[in-house]
């Protein structure tokens, strides 16, 4: 799954020794929606943490996998980042490949000054 919004909390980093060995967790709170804003808790864990810096206020794109266990009779919910990009990176290159495409046409200017149609 994926969603895209701004974080707006950041929460301490976490971390201890379980049975498999020493675990690492970091949290941080995204904002989306537009009329009526929601948020999402989501975690990194592991070496994510530190491949995908966070920053607040940074509008991000978030690709996420929902998980759910049970412990007596109640279950709990984790939202497991696995990736998350810049949105504004994913729009500028969208912006350069679409300016890259115009270099195959001659400036306007060229045309204007003759009288032959250009085809």
């Amino acid at each position: 799954m994926e969603i895209k919004g701004k974080i707006i909390k950041i929460l301490p980093t976490q971390s201890g020794e379980g049975r498999n060995g020493q675990w690492k967790k970091q949290e941080f709170v995204l904002e989306f929606g537009d009329q009526y804003p929601k948020i999402v808790c989501f975690s990194l864990r592991g070496n994510r943490i530190d491949q995908f810096p966070l920053k607040l206020n940074e509008q991000v794109s978030v690709s996420f996998d929902l998980e759910s266990r049970e412990y007596n009779g109640r279950y709990y919910t984790d939202v497991k980042a696995w990736k998350i990009e810049k949105a504004n990176t994913q729009d500028d290159e969208k912006s350069a490949a679409d300016n890259s495409s115009n270099d195959n046409y001659p400036p306007v200017g060229d045309i204007q000054g003759s009288n032959e149609m250009p085809f």
